[in-house]
């Protein structure tokens, strides 16, 4: 298998991605790693030899966060994101990651790779942690900012067969974010989307409040784009406050410092089972290759992991399982 990084991509690029790849490059010697990006400076970073299933792939030029991501995308064709998505579809690559910018992976996985006969938009799915540890697959998180309640329903069975194939699932409870549980609450959109998704062949639960998400009350969660980007960065600001609170005041005095030293343990287990770096990346679902985006802040670590989720990805022909149930 061939996987195709982009080592410009993120806030840490280069050092990070490389870190990774050459972690997950020994892990698992089956793959071969292909790092996309500028030739001269993977060089300066990494100072020893590549291990054996690793090579370089030179990208000239780099994408930005702050680029407009189609006009980007257009003009920036030597960019190492876009690479990654063209050595996917000319069959040179099994898979892309790229932690870089989000809407221009989105539209260099449209433009290059394609979508899936059948699904009218692709998704952004990452698997939020849970307290029960299961983990919960959420989409859409921002690759389309509007819905149709189709989309919803595709999203649902797109979501259904990855939880079960790449998460180990067995029969996926599906739940639609909505403002209360009742079937007749929600907007237009969420109760067009409900007896529809009420029809389908999955194990759908209803509707499911976001003060429940993180409780495991679904396996996967169904949303349109604006809804499922605010869910995900409200957890995200909400989880920094309270762990940045919690050190604050484990420092304010010394009977705090004893009871930290007491709990760390216990604290530190927490922050790694609600950790989003043991997920490693959010794989852009409807697309006719596989296509991967890690979180803009991710370690070596995370990309480590993001390595090993598409390989799986890859592995249990997510995409071919998608393509033979909307046949079905």
């Amino acid at each position: 298998m061939r996987v195709a990084l982009d080592v410009m991509g993120g806030d840490h690029a280069p050092e990070a991605p490389l870190a990774g790849a050459v972690e997950a490059a020994r892990l698992w010697p089956d793959i071969h790693i292909l790092l996309v990006g500028h030739e001269q400076k993977i060089a300066q970073v990494r100072g020893e030899a590549l291990p054996s299933n690793v090579s370089v792939v030179h990208a000239e030029d780099v994408i930005r966060t702050g680029e407009e991501p189609v006009r980007a995308v257009r003009r920036k064709k030597e960019s190492s994101l876009v690479k990654v998505c063209s050595l996917v579809k000319t069959g040179e690559a099994d898979v892309a990651i790229s932690a870089g910018n989000t809407g221009a992976l989105m539209a260099a996985g449209l433009f290059h790779v394609g979508r899936i006969g059948g699904i009218e938009r692709p998704a952004l799915a990452p698997v939020f942690p849970t307290v029960d540890e299961r983990g919960v697959l959420v989409l859409d998180v921002g690759a389309n900012v509007d819905a149709k309640p189709s989309h919803l329903t595709q999203y649902a069975l797109m979501g259904s067969v990855y939880a079960e194939k790449v998460l180990g699932v067995s029969e996926p409870r599906i739940g639609l974010l909505n403002v209360g549980a009742e079937e007749g609450k929600g907007n237009e959109l969420t109760k067009t989307a409900y007896p529809l998704l009420k029809e389908m062949p999955l194990n759908f639960v209803g509707n499911v409040e976001a003060r429940y998400v993180l409780n495991g009350a679904c396996d996967v969660l169904i949303c349109d784009g604006f809804s499922g980007n605010i869910l995900l960065k409200s957890i995200e600001g909400v989880a920094e406050t309270v762990l940045s609170a919690l050190k604050e005041e484990m420092r304010r005095n010394l009977p705090s410092k004893l009871a930290a030293a007491v709990l760390k343990p216990r604290l530190v287990r927490f922050k790694e089972k609600m950790d989003y770096t043991e997920y490693g990346g959010a794989p852009l679902l409807g697309l006719q290759g596989a296509v991967v985006k890690g979180h803009g802040s991710s370690d070596g670590k995370a990309f480590k992991n993001a390595i090993k989720q598409a390989r799986t990805f890859v592995e249990r022909d997510v995409i071919g399982q998608i393509s033979q149930n909307l046949g079905s």
